[in-house]
């Protein structure tokens, strides 16, 4: 398969491995979630489960993407042929599809307050609150479906460029800008009057609050923030030359989301103690709580406007390798189809996505088991689809490849080769039935 594009350098793989990682999980989910769940407990029992749950299956499929150097279908079809395995491709695209219809009405949502904190106008009218600026445009209807159709619109026009002068290329550029705003953001939050309070939240355990839903909370955030199980990852590491140490590459990849998690809750909760705030405010942490801690310190308007040009570009990098899989499936091999299969999937994802958008708005009365549309999709991604595909996955690398196989992909010391195997074939799929199990709950 000589003629599949291919990553031009590790660290340009690497970079766009740890993009799709760092998204609205790492940044948005990740502060409210140790927040609201004890903070240094929650975030010490978040780095144990990345190592021990998520990182096995990353490296897994690494493993499975590098070895058939294609699409999951395909991949799939080569390594298993006649069995049903390459079924987990087709549940990888479905599910990517409909993460990235929903994950781009928040790109929407990050658009619009960006466009608003470049003319310094993310202020609520008088006598309002920011939560009541934040309902206003969620349920504003022209405007998060013209904000979804952009943020779709910069995710098709990077997918559609391919890997190296497309993916690639973006991610060398966005990743690095990404780590320099968050340093001056962080050093802006660390300078704040009371913002060891902040610090002291972060890395200071009270094993008081300890328990076991805590434990569980931490193990999906472990789980989902490695882009793990809908096939993401087999699709980039298909692009990645034979040479490549997987098992580098993969705890290279877990320590940069961790990295810029504990990042995000720098810039975050030193901020929120400094001025008066509670940490466990919950979603609104972003979208409601900065922009009134912003407001209080001095030349919070262009700190704003950083943050979201930031928070923008970790979506982006995520959204594109939701794309990129279910392009990468429909493509094949022939990389002429690449450009116009990129618009027709991403203008598709989008239609699917417009019910998402409005369900805060026009569409507000409807609901599917007691759940918005946006809420039921988020449901049936991450809470059904995401744990099967990586079920599917672990069990696959752990039990169908043999030994022989997995040593010679893995190619690292027989210690961390034992180490990876008892994770892939024990623990990580345990854990991930108890995740299937609690989400269903």
């Amino acid at each position: 398969m000589s003629s599949r594009d291919q990553f031009s350098t590790k660290i340009g793989f690497m970079l766009a491995a740890a993009g799709s990682a760092v998204g609205l999980g790492a940044i948005w989910k990740f502060p409210y979630m140790a927040g609201s769940n004890g903070g240094s407990v929650f975030i010490l029992l978040f780095i144990l489960c990345i190592f021990l749950i998520s990182l096995p299956v990353l490296i897994a499929e690494f493993m499975i993407g590098r070895r058939g150097q294609a699409d999951a279908v395909t991949s799939f079809k080569a390594q298993a042929p006649g069995k049903p395995w390459y079924l987990v491709g087709y549940l990888g695209m479905v599910i990517s599809a409909l993460i990235l219809s929903f994950y781009s009405v928040v790109g929407g949502w990050i658009l619009s307050y960006l466009v608003r904190a470049a003319m310094f106008a993310v202020k609520p009218a008088e006598g309002a609150t920011y939560a009541e600026l934040f309902t206003k445009v969620i349920e504003n209807p022209i405007e998060v479906v013209v904000a979804q159709g952009a943020f779709i619109l910069l995710t098709i026009l990077i997918v559609q460029a391919g890997i190296k002068s497309g993916i690639e290329k973006a991610s060398k550029i966005m990743m690095p800008l990404l780590f320099v705003f968050f340093l001056v953001l962080v050093v802006r939050s660390l300078t704040l009057d009371g913002a060891m309070e902040g610090v002291r939240f972060m890395f200071v355990p009270d094993w008081s609050l300890f328990t076991g839903e805590t434990l569980l909370l931490a193990l999906g955030q472990a789980f989902f923030t490695l882009s793990v199980g809908i096939s993401i990852m087999i699709t980039y590491a298909s692009y990645l030359g034979k040479t490549e140490n997987i098992g580098g590459t993969g705890i290279n990849v877990a320590l940069m989301n961790i990295f810029i998690s504990i990042l995000a809750g720098l810039v975050i909760f030193p901020a929120v103690f400094a001025l008066g705030f509670k940490p466990d405010q919950g979603p609104g942490l972003v979208f409601v709580i900065l922009p009134a801690v912003f407001e209080q310190v001095p030349f919070g308007g262009v700190f704003l406007l950083i943050f979201f040009i930031l928070l923008l570009f970790a979506t982006i990098t995520s959204s594109i390798s939701l794309l990129e899989m279910v392009v990468s499936v429909a493509v094949g091999e022939n990389r002429k189809k690449r450009v116009r299969t990129s618009w027709l999937v991403g203008t598709l994802i989008f239609v699917i996505g417009i019910p998402s958008a409005l369900s805060f708005g026009v569409l507000s009365n409807i609901s599917i088991f007691g759940r918005s549309i946006f809420d039921a999709v988020d449901f049936l991604t991450n809470n059904i689809g995401m744990p099967l595909g990586a079920l599917f996955i672990s069990i696959f690398a752990g039990y169908y490849y043999s030994t022989k196989i997995s040593k010679e992909e893995l190619n690292t010391s027989p210690i961390m080769y034992y180490v990876w195997l008892t994770l892939i074939r024990f623990v990580s799929p345990v854990a991930i039935i108890i995740i299937f199990y609690t989400g269903i709950k």
